[in-house]
């Protein structure tokens, strides 16, 4: 039967119909406070956030998904979505033959072109012809994505479960202050095996790694609207300027400078 993606009564991926396209995609949206636990799609995923934030962690990295960034997660990488505020987004499902990025997860910059694109994806009747306008529009959208510049709202995860327990600790509360001994008492482990280990599996030290992680907690709630003053505390700083100097080696940009950037994008 010929149905449009935009009137099923898709709740989950699981509804979709996925064995009679190669692309097919709902547009949804999360309450606050969402969590969808960690599990994995058949398919290549693709989301795109048109409001609101959204947190997608895998065994290997956190990323951020501002309003009008993507990311690209391959076929059966387990992965787990958070909000905090209500978010509005979008989601196809690409067969695994076109998988652009096999490797990795992919967070990027989006143009008016590419999200028109899958707005116009949405609208497809399923099954659509192997040879037409949808399979033009749809291979102009994957080589699109391949124009887009990346994002570095990520954050690397360790693999070791002691460590991971102590990062997600940090994660939800980037605050938190308390020293480099702390956490590897609360890893049960010595403060030379906590400190070897997590640069062997993070690529820096906890300090560094608890800096990025307030970084990009910061990101989410400039997104949010909260004022540069509002996000430095909120993230642990003493002052805006020690926050805005730490965002800008991050980054390469000041807070207000992102604010600016990010306005437009949202155009």
């Amino acid at each position: 039967m010929s149905t449009q993606a935009k009137i099923l009564p898709i709740k989950r991926s699981s509804d979709l119909p996925h064995d009679i396209s190669p692309v097919v995609g709902l547009a949804d949206h999360y309450p606050p406070g969402f969590s969808d636990p960690f599990h994995a799609h058949e398919r290549c995923q693709l989301a795109l956030t048109l409001s609101g934030v959204i947190t997608v962690t895998t065994g290997s990295a956190s990323y951020i998904l501002p309003p009008n960034r993507a990311i690209w997660i391959p076929a059966g990488t387990h992965h787990q979505v958070t909000t905090r505020a209500a978010v509005q987004f979008r989601t196809l499902y690409v067969d695994n033959t076109l998988n652009k990025w096999p490797d990795r997860c992919h967070v990027f910059e989006t143009t008016p072109l590419v999200r028109a694109l899958i707005d116009e994806i949405l609208q497809f009747r399923f099954p659509y012809p192997p040879q037409g306008r949808e399979v033009r529009l749809t291979d102009l959208l994957l080589e699109e994505l391949d124009r887009m510049p990346s994002v570095g709202l990520q954050i690397s995860m360790p693999s070791d479960r002691r460590l991971v327990r102590v990062c997600r600790a940090l994660l939800l509360n980037p605050t938190d202050g308390r020293d480099l001994d702390h956490w590897a008492l609360e890893a049960g482990m010595g403060r030379r095996t906590f400190t070897r280990l997590f640069r062997e599996q993070t690529g820096m030290g906890l300090a560094s790694w608890r800096q990025q992680a307030r970084m990009i907690e910061a990101i989410a709630l400039l997104e949010q609207g909260r004022s540069v003053t509002t996000a430095a505390y909120d993230v642990g700083y003493d002052s805006p300027s020690a926050f805005s100097a730490a965002f800008h080696r991050i980054f390469g940009m000041s807070p207000s400078a992102y604010c600016r950037g990010s306005s437009k994008i949202k155009q």
